[in-house]
């Protein structure tokens, strides 16, 4: 501005101390200001791209195909559902105390295999008599004597004493014995119509209860491996055992002898269908 009035008029100068500075609207430097800010878009803008976003992205979400059990992959793997129950209820037959009547399919092939199990890891195998009553229901009659001596060997009266328990596989007074299988999952390896090879994955359970217990209640993995045949129901030509696959421990707290006793008493078993 100049010296001699307020607004810069009566002198008619151009530049020197006495111009009027006048910014045109569209220069594109302007050298005696900043540099003119492109519009922000609204805040409703903003809100209207993010709603059509999260419906597009709800709309794909819909359009999934499922993993079910007759879409798996190319490669046969496993499904995410694998473990889903395929729509045939359990068995309600039993025989020497083993469920029995599973389907001659592979459904059935797998129930039987994963009941079979459950009973050769419970604690009646540790009694003769139980022991024998169990396998004249699982196995095959031309395999029934070879299992039979398998497992007489296997659970012998110096086992049964290393274990701490009596002749007949009983705890000693004021403990309670524990032996308990649970299935987490059944895959058949082979199936020919009358004949499958299953292997079952287990979680076990096994020791005495009791504060003067040497061999504690502990819990293991492991997989049982059988041969099934079919003869008016499967039954079990042979069966072994391994360990594994074994998840990472968790850092849940350890419960007491009697809380531990308690469930094994409380708790009953299942029969299991696949």
């Amino acid at each position: 501005m100049s010296n001699d009035d307020q607004y810069g008029g009566g002198h008619g100068e151009v530049g020197g101390t006495g111009q009027t500075r006048t910014r045109l609207p569209d220069s594109p430097a302007d050298p005696y200001g900043p540099t003119r800010r492109t519009p922000r878009p609204t805040r409703s803008l903003v809100t209207v791209v993010g709603v059509v976003v999260l419906l597009i992205a709800a709309i794909a979400f819909a359009n999934q195909t499922p993993d079910t059990p007759e879409n798996k992959p190319a490669d046969n793997a496993p499904a995410a559902s694998s473990t889903a129950p395929t729509g045939t209820g359990p068995v309600t037959d039993k025989n020497g105390g083993v469920p029995s009547g599973f389907a001659q399919d592979q459904q059935g092939a797998q129930s039987a295999a994963a009941n079979y199990a459950v009973a050769l890891g419970s604690d009646g195998m540790f009694n003769p008599a139980r022991r024998r009553a169990i396998v004249d229901a699982i196995a095959e009659e031309n395999s029934r004597a070879k299992l039979q001596a398998g497992f007489d060997a296997d659970y012998s009266p110096g086992l049964l004493t290393q274990i701490g328990l009596t002749k007949d596989g009983l705890a000693p007074a004021g403990s309670t014995f524990v032996s308990r299988t649970v299935p987490a999952g059944t895959k058949v390896r082979n199936f020919s119509g009358g004949s499958a090879s299953v292997d079952v994955w287990c979680i076990g359970m096994f020791g005495l209860t009791g504060d003067k217990s040497t061999r504690p209640v502990t819990s293991g993995w492991f997989t049982i491996s059988m041969t099934l045949t079919w003869n008016s129901g499967w039954k079990v030509v042979e069966t072994s055992q391994k360990d594994g696959p074994t998840p990472v421990t968790g850092d849940n707290p350890v419960s007491g002898s009697d809380e531990i006793s308690g469930a094994v008493t409380e708790f009953g078993g299942f029969t299991y269908a696949r």
